[in-house]
């Protein structure tokens, strides 16, 4: 199996995951600086592997599920580190309970269609779920007042919202593949089968 350049790129973004958790095992402003900052490069790698895997025809369908895992990696170990922080936590652990749930959920979906041999993509809504919930961890992982900016209130305003989206698009992504998997079925049905390559994707 070779690897484009996108699923390089992917890699890169996981392998900041053990990063982040580090420099969120100390505090300080410096410290959360850093790890906003570590944060930061690797929700922009995001969008570069996309931006490649779309514009150069590279994408592979080991990126279909390495791009998603990693999304999932990153945005999980910071919720966690967050709400377990030994002084003060900065989020509550029942938000990140809901939000890591969720994950969770949505991948072994993803496995139930992957042993049927389906590949089934995430909607637009999941897309800006991952959006807010990255915009609201950069304010949550500076934390610290600067310039008289509350950066941890406008972070859990926006964990607020991703929340909502989160809950609503593992929601629509479960009943899409309930419906994928039951057209699915139904071609496999007698005098199904001339169609049933229709519903694999």
């Amino acid at each position: 199996m070779t690897l484009t350049v996108p699923n390089i790129v992917t890699l890169f973004r996981i392998g900041l995951v053990p990063v982040l958790v580090v420099l969120l095992l100390f505090t300080g402003p410096t410290a959360a600086w850093m790890a906003a900052g570590a944060f930061l490069v690797a929700t922009l790698s995001d969008y570069v592997d996309g931006y490649i895997a779309r514009n150069y025809g590279s994408g592979s369908v080991l990126g279909t599920f390495l791009d998603p895992l990693a999304d999932k990696l990153l945005v999980s170990a910071a919720l966690i580190m967050l709400a377990g922080m030994a002084r003060t936590p900065r989020v509550p652990a029942w938000i990140v309970a809901v939000i890591v749930g969720r994950e969770i959920m949505v991948t072994a979906l993803r496995a139930v269609a992957a042993s049927e041999g389906l590949v089934v993509g995430a909607e637009e809504l999941g897309k800006y779920k991952m959006t807010l919930q990255a915009i609201a961890l950069e304010p949550l992982l500076v934390h610290y007042t600067h310039w008289h900016i509350d950066f941890f209130g406008a972070g859990m305003f926006l964990l607020w919202i991703s929340m909502a989206l989160s809950l609503w698009s593992g929601a629509e992504y479960y009943l899409k593949l309930m419906w994928v998997l039951r057209e699915d079925a139904h071609t496999q049905a007698p005098g199904g089968q001339a169609n049933r390559s229709a519903h694999r994707r």
